[in-house]
């Protein structure tokens, strides 16, 4: 087992020299085509994320905030509380700085694949699902890497990612029940959350929905009170922390030991496992959201890279940096944030992050579920092919929560980085369909108007035909007769 992780660990070192340098080049590609799209629209961000749908006769939609919660389940969970504090513990506090700058340039990777995702989704029984397999057959026509994300994105979020979740869980278990059987606790708590898991995923994309939209705003508001209380407590500190991020960002002051090549790196690895921004797997829930303008989910999705890297990261990065632990000695996960929590508040932090790390680490694992599940609808249609998945998704959740750490977390590292790459390499070529959709919102907004997609307003855009559900026929896109005008100046 040592052989194989120290084996995976030298792969994803090699490998993610170039997924660093893909993504922060598309990333600053994407910057400079959408004129940094990514802050320039952030009201409206915000004005898409309360956007109500009129409902179809016989349809159960999902809201834009519903396939938010579902995006958000995926990102907010223990990429944000044990992934920060491994980032911190092996590349030191200038790991935090690398998050922050990865997120604002992501942001604009996460405009383009989710506007993507919605222009080329299809009609599912219920709503709608897309993401990368179904942009890159129906705009690009390579079925072949579709079928390669697809059988990655599953593998990877249905298997590698679950199992971290669940692993993330066994360990504040464990911390908080200090003194107990340890192999006692991770196999109770593996058997309770496949339970909870297997009751939920077989439900379908309305119960996820309907489940996350609970779960995650109420957990990750707690989380956040309680990085305030840290921060107000010691609030004289906050000034030297910052400048300790900045100076070891940048190889000016090494307090953690760790090479400036570390602390990007890690800074970046930790980033990506926790916001997403390129891999594709935010799209396939951005997909699902009935809206009038693919943009408008594009910019609900980038707003979720903010909301989960410099908000949530950044509660967890100032618990530890707050509470001064030892940077340099390599150990990280969740028992440092809930330490340096306890640091600061008193034991009770240790209880209170177990609770908040179950059920934001269990939306996180019904989020990635579904993920694997729109996939295995691209690939095959066979119901009993979905349900071996299910099956096989819970058994990860349960075998996860008994595994090796450092191993479950270099799997999540070497297929996060597969499938941006695969992603990227699809994005690239079709960020020009994404920049045509923004001019068009764009226009619309500037004349007080609600901004509205039918597939003939832009009838050059690639892959035109295959935009099936932007036909015009669905209640969302009814727009008013001011529409007319701006189409004419939009063409």
């Amino acid at each position: 087992m040592e052989q194989l992780q120290n084996f995976i660990g030298k792969f994803n070192d090699i490998y993610w020299q170039f997924v660093l340098v893909l993504l922060v080049g598309a990333g600053l590609y994407f910057c400079w085509t959408t004129l940094v799209v990514q802050l320039r629209f952030i009201p409206d961000m915000f004005r898409s994320i309360t956007e109500r749908a009129p409902a179809e006769k016989g349809k159960k939609n999902i809201s834009a905030f519903k396939a938010f919660t579902v995006s958000a389940a995926s990102r907010v969970g223990t990429g944000n509380v044990a992934g920060v504090a491994i980032a911190i513990a092996i590349g030191g506090p200038g790991a935090v700085f690398w998050m922050w700058a990865l997120a604002v340039i992501g942001g604009a990777t996460s405009f383009v694949e989710s506007t993507l995702a919605q222009v080329y989704k299809v009609r599912d029984e219920d709503s709608f699902r897309g993401g990368p397999a179904y942009y890159i057959t129906r705009a690009l026509g390579w079925r072949w890497l579709a079928l390669v994300f697809a059988v990655l994105i599953t593998f990877t979020y249905g298997f590698v990612f679950n199992a971290v979740q669940s692993n993330s869980i066994a360990a504040s278990m464990s911390t908080s029940f200090e003194g107990s059987n340890p192999t006692v606790i991770k196999v109770v708590v593996g058997a309770v959350l496949a339970l909870v898991t297997a009751a939920v995923i077989f439900g379908g994309i309305q119960r996820i929905g309907s489940v996350t939209q609970v779960i995650v705003p109420i957990m990750a508001v707690a989380y956040i009170i309680v990085g305030f209380i840290v921060v107000f407590i010691h609030i004289g500190q906050v000034p030297a922390m910052i400048g300790n991020i900045w100076a070891e960002a940048f190889g000016f002051r090494s307090v953690s030991g760790a090479a400036i090549g570390t602390v990007i790196m890690n800074g970046v690895r930790r980033g990506l496992f926790s916001n997403e921004a390129g891999m594709g797997s935010v799209p396939n829930a951005a997909a699902t959201a009935t809206v009038s303008h693919p943009a408008k989910q594009g910019l609900i999705q980038t707003l979720g890279v903010y909301f989960d890297t410099v908000v949530v990261c950044s509660v967890t990065a100032f618990i530890i940096l707050l509470s001064k632990p030892e940077y340099g000695e390599g150990h990280g996960g969740m028992e440092l944030t809930q330490n340096a929590l306890a640091d600061s508040v008193g034991t009770w932090g240790i209880h209170f992050l177990t609770v908040i790390i179950i059920f934001l680490a269990f939306s996180s694992v019904i989020g990635n579920y579904y993920y694997g599940e729109a996939n295995i609808e691209f690939m095959t249609g066979s119901k009993m092919v979905l349900n071996i998945f299910r099956g096989l998704v819970v058994l990860c959740v349960f075998g996860g929560a008994l595994g090796s750490v450092p191993l479950v977390w270099s799997l999540a590292d070497t297929f996060s980085g597969l499938m941006a790459t695969v992603n990227l390499i699809a994005i690239i070529p079709l960020g020009g369909v994404a920049v045509a959709l923004l001019r068009h919102f764009a226009e619309q907004r500037a004349k007080g108007l609600n901004p509205v997609f039918h597939r003939d307003d832009l009838p050059k855009l690639r892959g035109w035909e295959n935009m099936e559900c932007w036909d015009g026929t669905d209640a969302i896109l009814q727009r008013d007769e001011r529409y007319d005008e701006v189409s004419r100046r939009v063409r």
